[in-house]
């Protein structure tokens, strides 16, 4: 038990001291952070996010987060891996949202939808999803829509629907197809198109990512 004589001001010391290691025990502080540079990359992209701004928006000092992320390019490397997760959330819940019963080719052009719905949705974290890699070959990424994709084509391939000899890199030509459109709009250049313009885009591009794929030698019962 305190004394009843102890100085109030070394009670509010001490007791503010626990709230904070107790907030961020174990780590906590480190993902406190990432999700701090995600939300900093929401909103103006990976240029927005080091290591202070992030800190600042959490609320700790900038020498508590240096123990985590020495660099600014450590904590972007974070935000990229918290942006690749997002991106890979949305393309499931788009998946998610059309039959259960649809083939590999459906849940093939749900993801595509899905990666740029999430493009238009969170175009500052979709750009920080393709910065801060330590590789430029996105097979060695943590990307788990990449996995996705890749787990896609080669489901493509059992059930008939694209020839064998077309299955390497065909990650590359379909994610080139969507990524490219995707930053198209939200880069500008494409950027004025109205909604049902925008979707007819969308769809025409989707339409021949799947197209293209059609080269085994059950593709047409699809």
């Amino acid at each position: 038990m305190t004394p009843t004589g102890a100085a109030p001001r070394k009670d509010t010391q001490t007791s503010a001291k626990p709230a904070r290691d107790g907030r961020y025990h174990h780590g906590d502080l480190r993902n406190a952070l990432v999700l701090a540079a995600a939300e900093l990359a929401e909103n103006g992209g990976p240029e927005a996010v080091t290591v202070r701004a992030a800190a600042r928006r959490v609320g700790v000092t900038p020498t508590a987060a240096y123990r985590h992320f020495t660099n600014h390019d450590q904590l972007l490397h974070a935000a990229h891996e918290q942006a690749q997760q997002s991106l890979f959330t949305a393309m499931t819940e788009t998946v998610a949202a059309i039959d259960p019963e649809s083939d590999a080719v459906g849940r093939l052009i749900a993801i595509g939808r899905g990666y740029i719905t999430f493009a238009l949705r969170e175009p500052g974290l979709f750009r920080t999803a393709f910065c801060g890699s330590d590789t430029a070959d996105p097979g060695e990424w943590n990307s788990p829509a990449f996995d996705l994709l890749s787990a896609l084509l080669d489901e493509l391939v059992a059930i008939g629907y694209t020839d064998p000899a077309h299955r390497p890199d065909a990650e590359v030509a379909a994610w080139a197809a969507v990524h490219g459109l995707a930053s198209l709009i939200i880069e500008g250049a494409m950027g004025d198109l109205d909604a049902g313009a925008r979707e007819a885009v969308i769809a025409r591009t989707l339409s021949m990512v799947r197209i293209g794929l059609a080269t085994g030698p059950r593709a047409g019962e699809y």
